[in-house]
C-alpha cells in the first residue's frame, strides 16, 4: 500500500518548520549567551556571541544592536556607529529605531563628530520626541558643534595671520636686500668718486708756476724760435710765421 502524497508533503513541511524553528532557537541562544557575557561587563565575549548569531542570521536585529552596544563598550566607536547604522534600516518598532538613533549619536559623539551626532539625535527625536536622554544629548551635542566651529573659524584666522605675517616678513626681508645691495652701489660709488678726488688733490699738489716764471719761460721759448727763425731764414730766404700762445 502506497503512502497518501499529501501526508509525504505535511511531513516534509513540519520538518522544514523544525529546522527553521532550531535555527531561530539557536540565533536567539546564541544572542542570550551574548546578553549575559555583557551584563558581566565581558564585552569581547558578548561580542563573539553576537556575531555567532549573525552566522545564523545575518539580519538578526537584536543580534545586530547588541553588537554595536559590545563594541562601544570596547571604545570602537567607529565600528559601533557601523552597526546602529544598520540597526536603524532593519528595526520595525519606531522605539526601537529611535534607540538605534540615540546609540548612533552617541558614538558619533565619541568620535567628535558633533555635526553628524546631531543629525542622529535629531532622527531620534522624530521617532520619539519624547526622550529626555535623546534630548539632554542633542543640546550637549550642539555645543559641542558650535565651540568645535569656533575653534576651527579660530584655527583659520591664525593660520590667515601667519600667512599674511610671513608675506610681511618676506616683503620685509626683500626690501632688506634691496636696500643692502643699493647702499652696496652707493658705497662703490663713492669709492670712485673718492679715486677721483684723490686724484684731482694728486694733481692739485703738484707744483704749478708762477706767472713771473711762465713769462719768463715763454720769453726763452720765443728767443729760442726767434733763433730758429733767423737761421731758417738764412738758410731759405723765406720768412716763417711762428704762432705762441698762453695757455694759462
Amino acid at each position: 500500500m502506497k503512502p497518501d502524497k499529501s501526508i509525504v508533503y505535511l511531513l516534509a513541511a513540519a520538518v522544514g518548520l523544525w529546522a527553521v524553528a532550531a535555527q531561530a532557537q539557536e540565533e536567539r541562544s546564541l544572542t542570550r549567551a551574548g546578553n549575559k557575557s555583557f551584563d558581566k561587563g565581558n564585552y569581547t565575549d558578548a561580542e563573539a556571541n553576537y556575531k555567532k548569531a549573525l552566522e545564523k542570521k545575518n539580519n538578526f536585529p537584536e543580534a545586530i544592536f547588541n553588537l554595536g552596544d559590545a563594541m562601544y563598550k570596547q571604545k570602537r566607536n567607529d565600528d559601533a556607529a557601523k552597526q546602529f547604522q544598520l540597526s536603524t534600516k532593519v528595526l520595525t518598532d519606531p522605539k526601537q529605531k529611535a534607540q538605534a538613533f540615540h546609540n548612533l549619536g552617541n558614538a558619533l559623539l565619541e568620535d567628535q563628530k558633533y555635526e553628524d551626532a546631531v543629525g542622529a539625535y535629531k532622527q531620534a527625536l522624530k521617532l520619539n520626541a519624547t526622550d529626555k536622554d535623546t534630548k539632554y544629548n542633542l543640546a550637549y551635542a550642539n555645543a559641542k558643534l558650535k565651540q568645535q566651529q569656533q575653534q576651527q573659524n579660530q584655527n583659520k584666522d591664525k593660520k590667515q595671520d601667519k600667512k599674511d605675517q610671513d608675506k610681511k616678513d618676506d616683503k620685509k626681508n626683500q626690501d632688506k636686500k634691496d636696500q643692502d645691495k643699493k647702499d652696496q652701489q652707493n658705497k662703490d660709488g663713492k669709492g670712485d668718486q673718492k679715486d677721483k678726488k684723490d686724484d684731482q688733490k694728486q694733481q692739485a699738489q703738484q707744483p704749478k708756476l708762477s706767472k713771473e716764471a711762465a713769462e719768463k719761460l715763454l720769453q726763452a721759448l720765443q728767443n729760442e724760435e726767434q733763433k730758429t727763425q733767423e737761421k731758417m731764414q738764412k738758410k731759405q730766404g723765406k720768412p716763417v710765421e711762428v704762432k705762441i700762445e698762453k695757455d694759462w
